[in-house]
């Protein structure tokens, strides 16, 4: 069902074009139709920021449940921003204070470039831990992206992440662990899922915490878990919300850092991504940067044009059935009243009947 344009985000208009239905807020008035309000936590930076609201509004437009879609898009203060992206979040974000007051449905946390070894010195820490505390009793579902994953499982039950030997990014097959839990309800027990991570957390920290873990994969690891209740919150460590082209853009970045001697080697391939052909042309430019020896005033720019239809998306569809799923849940459980988290007769401590809460 449809996304509701609460606001004049040009993301909107952007999703309206791409075919996405989106309605203006006096069509939804005149629908007997249920409202979910869902705050999105964009800790991404400046050059993300739109896409990543997009994908996201994408992922929740997805759903096929008969419900009207308010999204409330939520920042940090404490997170440095350029001057175009402040004018854009002070314009079209909401503050946190607002929405407690308000209240939501459910929440979901995007995630962030690492710029500290140590999570806890990162500047969305404690803002990111107020908003923790406060949805543990106050919103239906919190859905985890990554580095918010890490975040939020040390937080609350201490696992720490770890550093990896080489950037972890690219697209990998995960296979479903749990095939009970309704979070995976109808996709299939094999599927992809792009991950970019320099840290990372695995299958073996959430089971001795007694998280269930429901997919993961041979190369990447942990993939998807959740909370022992098996809602309140949901992990992703991979990606199901990065468009088709996320890693070529990604991958973009580590040439240019390149270039700018940022970064003293050239940026291997985001693994089970690129093509044949992809990769043959993404090689000759590779090329070029070395023949250039430094003085790049007349290097070609980058492929993207050239790479960009070579370039697959195997993981989307997925990714919408578990969102799908996810907000299929939270209709269920979720009252009518903001504030009043469950209905009547449903148990918080395990609303999907699952006995995961007894674990």
């Amino acid at each position: 069902m449809p996304l509701i344009a609460n606001t004049d985000l040009p993301s909107f208009a952007r999703l309206r074009a791409e075919g996405q239905e989106v309605l203006e807020p006096g069509r939804a008035k005149q629908q007997d139709i249920r409202e979910l309000h869902i705050g999105i936590l964009n800790m991404m930076p400046d050059a993300a920021l739109e896409a990543t609201e997009r994908q996201f509004l994408r992922l929740v437009g997805s759903c096929n449940r008969i419900a009207q879609f308010h999204t409330h898009l939520f920042t940090f203060p404490e997170i440095p921003r350029d001057e175009k992206s402040k004018s854009h979040i002070d314009k079209y974000y909401r503050s946190f204070e607002s929405l407690q007051e308000e209240g939501l449905d459910a929440i979901i946390l995007s995630g962030a470039n690492p710029a500290q070894p140590e999570i806890e010195k990162e500047p969305f820490w404690e803002p990111l831990g107020a908003v923790v505390e406060w949805a543990k009793d106050n919103v239906c579902s919190v859905m985890c992206s990554c580095l918010a994953t890490h975040a939020v499982v040390q937080q609350l039950w201490g696992i720490r992440r770890y550093k990896l030997a080489d950037k972890r990014w690219g697209v990998y097959s995960n296979r479903i662990t749990d095939a009970v839990h309704p979070l995976i309800a109808n996709i299939n027990t094999r599927f992809d899922a792009p991950h970019s991570h320099v840290y990372e957390v695995n299958a073996g920290q959430f089971e001795k915490r007694h998280l269930p873990v429901l997919a993961q994969s041979r190369e990447a690891d942990l993939h998807l878990a959740v909370s022992p209740d098996g809602l309140r919150f949901v992990f992703f460590q991979g990606h199901p919300e990065y468009d088709a082209v996320s890693l070529l853009k990604e991958y973009k970045r580590e040439v240019v850092r390149y270039i700018e001697s940022q970064r003293e080697t050239y940026p291997p391939y985001p693994e089970h991504y690129f093509s044949k052909e992809a990769r043959d042309i993404l090689e000759q430019h590779k090329r070029l940067v070395e023949r250039a020896r430094g003085d790049f005033s007349s290097l070609p720019q980058f492929p993207d044009a050239e790479v960009e239809g070579l370039v697959d998306n195997t993981w989307s569809d997925t990714g919408k059935a578990i969102v799908n799923n996810w907000l299929g849940l939270i209709y269920q459980v979720a009252d009518q009243e903001r504030g009043k988290v469950f209905m009547d007769g449903v148990n918080p401590a395990d609303p999907l009947g699952l006995g995961y809460s007894k674990v």
